[in-house]
């Protein structure tokens, strides 16, 4: 143990011994220069292009230039000397301009232990064009692929196709395939970036998705990011295990995609124990699906905790598998998905006429092959339509591909209804309900021998905006029907959506005193 400790010391050392900082400038650089000096700085992405990279290295771009074409990185780092690509000097990122040209404006391609920040980057090109992304991460044949991190970019204008079925478009997208050799991606990191006014996506993957051929990605953190003007799917991580997202923004998401596209803010796809938390997803205005938050295809111990979702013509949640390959060696299906202590206020508005196919909006859609999902101490706030006339749907229940959803638990929940709201049940199998709150015209309301009625009393219930801030409102106020009226859970979170702990004696709703 103490030889292999030295040896890793003297290559740690010899590494930082050969580390070398390049410089980019474009307007004052020259490729003539060493690029090892602010004063002798490289000038192109040619020549970082054409030159390989070793551990420790740094590739610094001033601030305030701008380049047109892709940067493909050459090279890896190692664990404890990354390559890192950052800005120097004062003022704007540094500007990388893709211009169309290619599928990408970086690429990072079977390499790793790589760290880039604080770029700006853009992919446009005369017309929308599928599979055009800002990043593309991609790790082929090449087994674990460790620790990339991407920091505090800034992406957008990016016009990737509109349409999913022919690859879409993205800021961002990472890849991990092989035949020859099992690839996945260990340690991948996206945070602190801003992404704006890209088509169809904000972040999505690919990966090994079925289960008879199944090599899951791992440690992949996807947080504080803010997403802008995206129409279509906000976060979507595919083949991993374990993936953590929060404290991301997605809002504002233009009305473009056509009738046949679905698409939703936060979501796994073909992904276990994944936890989506301390989100905000709003104004998501996809005319099929359109809710905030999703627990999708083939996904095992999904669990969507402590998130705002309002405004999203979709409604909250869908929890989903289809049916037409349920029981195959691919899809196991997806199960055990818990939902608590979210907030949703004025979810399920699309404004198209219900009564066209693919156009309804309930609240919550649960549909197909989904087994024991749990959804407790979650507020929802349900609107009045403008035609009061039109009852909207708190739950939907329903069999894509034949089979209905199995053993669904619905408790401690506050369902406030300000105008006509109905429960839709058909043929779901073992679906109850306990200890919820009931205030306001609903129909259909399920079988809840411990249900209140009465009026949950809310700081404030008519508050509504952005941010966290806002929901202090929906704290109880101490005369509250729903204080320590809620039926106690085990494995709980342990703490309310405020952070305070959970007692044995629990409230209904998403505050404890």
């Amino acid at each position: 143990m103490k030889l292999f400790s030295i040896l890793a010391l003297l290559t740690l050392l010899w590494s930082c011994s050969n580390q070398s900082i390049y410089y980019i400038d474009s307007k004052n650089g020259n490729d003539e220069n060493s690029g090892h000096s602010p004063q002798k700085a490289w000038a192109s992405l040619e020549k970082v292009n054409a030159s390989t990279f070793k551990p420790g290295d740094q590739i610094l771009f001033k601030s305030g230039t701008e380049y047109v074409g892709q940067l493909e990185l050459k090279g890896s780092g190692t664990d404890g000397a990354p390559i890192s690509i950052n800005k120097y000097g004062e003022g704007k990122k540094p500007a990388i301009h893709g211009q169309g040209q290619k599928l990408h404006t970086l690429l990072l391609h079977n390499v790793e232990y790589i760290e880039v920040r604080n770029l700006e980057i853009t992919n446009t090109g005369k017309e929308r064009v599928a599979k055009r992304r800002g990043v593309s991460i991609i790790a082929e044949d090449f087994g674990d692929c460790h620790h990339i991190v991407l920091d505090k970019l800034e992406i957008h204008h990016v016009n990737g196709s509109l349409v999913k079925k022919d690859g879409g478009g993205s800021a961002i997208i990472w890849q991990n395939k092989g035949d020859s050799i099992k690839t996945r991606f260990v340690g991948l990191v996206i945070q602190n970036c801003h992404l704006h006014h890209c088509g169809r996506n904000g972040i999505n993957s690919r990966g090994y998705t079925q289960r008879d051929n199944w090599h899951p990605s791992v440690g992949v953190i996807i947080r504080n990011n803010l997403l802008e003007q995206i129409p279509g799917d906000g976060i979507v991580p595919i083949g991993c295990d374990g993936a953590l997202i929060e404290y991301n923004v997605m809002r504002d998401c233009p009305d473009i995609l056509s009738h046949a596209e679905a698409a939703a803010g936060i979501w796994p796809w073909s992904s276990d124990h994944t936890i989506i938390q301390y989100n905000e997803v709003s104004q998501h205005r996809a005319k099929w699906d359109g809710q905030g938050f999703d627990s999708d295809f083939n996904c095992q111990g999904t669990i969507i905790q402590y998130n705002y979702s309002h405004d999203n013509w979709g409604g909250f949640l869908l929890v989903c598998n289809n049916g037409n390959t349920f029981g195959t060696k691919g899809n196991i299906g997806t199960k055990n998905t818990i939902i608590r202590y979210n907030v949703s206020i004025n979810d399920g508005l699309r404004p198209y006429p219900t009564e066209r196919a693919g156009w309804f909006s309930p609240n919550m859609h649960i549909t197909g092959p989904v087994e024991n999902t749990q959804i407790y101490n979650n507020i929802f706030i349900i609107p009045e339509k403008e035609n009061k006339n039109i009852s909207r749907v708190i739950v939907e229940m329903d069999n894509w591909g034949g089979p209905w959803p199995v053993d669904t638990w619905f408790a401690n929940n506050i369902f406030f209804v300000e105008g006509k709201s109905a429960f839709h049940f058909k043929e779901d199998v073992n679906t109850t309900f306990m200890n919820n709150n009931y205030f306001g015209n609903i129909s259909g309301i399920p079988d809840d021998p411990s249900a209140i009625f009465d009026n949950p009393l809310f700081v404030n219930e008519k508050a509504r905006g952005e941010g966290f801030e806002i929901l202090k409102n929906f704290m109880l106020k101490k005369a509250s029907p729903c204080v320590d009226t809620g039926i106690p859970i085990k494995n709980n979170g342990g703490k309310d959506f405020f952070g305070n702990t959970l007692f044995k004696q629990t409230n209904i709703g998403i505050h404890e005193f």
